[in-house]
């Protein structure tokens, strides 16, 4: 299913549910898994946009899989911001990840704790976050 991110923003809107929230987690694996492969085969304003929805679906499963796409390249990693691991807030998110006893986990535990003390985290608020990219994604 050859998509980009006009047409999953048509498709899924910035708050997929139920079987679409599937489809996006989905197309979300597929764009990293070609990403990583080489760096400008997956298409990473879509992996961005399947961040977004899934940062306002809210679910803490799928933190390390917005994590696994935002380390899969260094496009990746600057098109997709670190708040959009937090869908459910910093401190939850956090705590979900200290949980897991995953490298992965750790990694994304470790660069959400320097972005905070960077101060990446000043006056985030998850309405807040969400508002900004239904702006941005405003037709």
């Amino acid at each position: 299913m050859a998509m980009d991110e006009d047409e999953g923003l048509l498709r899924y809107g910035l708050h997929p549910a139920g079987a679409n929230l599937d489809e996006v987690r989905g197309l979300l694996t597929a764009q990293t898994r070609l990403e990583k492969r080489a760096q400008g085969d997956g298409d990473t304003e879509l992996m961005k946009l399947c961040c977004v929805q899934l940062f306002n679906a809210a679910v803490l499963e799928d933190v390390l899989l917005i994590w696994q796409a935002k380390s899969a390249s260094m496009d990746a990693g600057f098109s997709i911001d670190i708040q959009l691991l937090c869908g459910s807030g910093l401190a939850r998110t956090k705590a979900y990840l200290s949980s897991r006893r995953l490298p992965e986990a750790e990694a994304a535990l470790q660069r959400l704790l320097r972005c905070e003390a960077a101060g990446d985290f000043e006056d985030f608020s998850v309405a807040g976050h969400s508002a900004w990219y239904a702006a941005y994604y405003a037709p």
